[in-house]
């Protein structure tokens, strides 16, 4: 019970440490990507998605509005455990974690953690200001929270592996800016994979970000271009993976003590 309660106690502390690592400075966490997503609801949706009219069935700035928010959703989550973590190691107060008794296992969650509590609060943000577009339409609330939750979980795995392997500032942009960015534009946020000819669609479903928005989309609007069981193994099979990996890093101190 006492190694229970020491672990408990660490991991909240972690937690905290990161919620107020990012919440301290708002104005340049959640502020930005509302902004960001205010302009995307103001031009693709008000402006093109005027021209555009409806996206199977459904008014287009309706469309997409979920799209956006697991877009905003993702890159915070994985921003703000890359970011963190490799601050950790420059400020060198990560080794003093490592050598401590909290358990390497401990440690990733204690970030993952953080990673979801960001992603949620800039897709809150982003919800609330969607509502100024979109009339707010929940199909299954279930899958929307689950399926956001999870998606954050992933991404903040995927953060921390690259705060793992990176050796400079530089490196934790890398990933964001060429893998990150193009797979969450090529992710079906703007668009039903439907759209695509065939070759395309093929090529598409390789885009694991496509099942998160698909299945995302269908606990707002009721409507997915795969079934929901696909879009959870999918999701959950990257989560088991990337966690595997990340403990395996971890404790061979593999980018650590290099």
């Amino acid at each position: 019970m006492t190694n229970a309660h020491s672990n408990w106690i660490a991991f909240k502390t972690i937690i905290i440490k990161e919620v107020l690592r990012f919440s301290r400075i708002w104005i340049q966490t959640i502020l930005p990507p509302v902004i960001t997503m205010g302009l995307y609801f103001v031009i693709f949706g008000g402006l093109i998605g005027a021209r555009i009219g409806e996206m199977d069935g459904i008014r287009y700035m309706d469309f997409i509005v979920p799209g956006l928010i697991m877009m905003a959703v993702i890159t915070n989550a994985y921003a703000n455990v890359v970011s963190s973590f490799y601050s950790s190691k420059f400020q060198r107060h990560l080794e003093e974690m490592l050598v401590s008794p909290v358990p390497n296992y401990l440690i990733i969650l204690g970030f993952m953690g953080g990673g979801i509590c960001r992603g949620l609060a800039v897709g809150m943000a982003v919800t609330l200001v969607s509502l100024f577009f979109s009339p707010l339409s929940i199909h299954s609330p279930v899958v929307a929270l689950s399926v956001v939750v999870l998606t954050a979980a992933l991404f903040s795995l995927a953060g921390l592996i690259n705060g793992i392997f990176a050796r400079s500032f530089d490196d934790i942009s890398i990933v964001p800016t060429f893998v990150l960015t193009p797979l969450t534009y090529l992710g079906g946020v703007f668009y039903s994979i439907t759209l695509l000819p065939a070759f395309w669609q093929g090529v598409s479903m390789f885009n694991p970000i496509l099942y998160m928005v698909n299945a995302f989309r269908y606990g707002f609007l009721g409507v997915t271009d795969f079934s929901l069981w696909l879009s959870y193994g999918i999701i959950i099979g990257f989560i088991l993976a990337l966690y595997g990996v990340a403990l395996y890093l971890l404790n061979q101190g593999i980018g650590i003590r290099q």
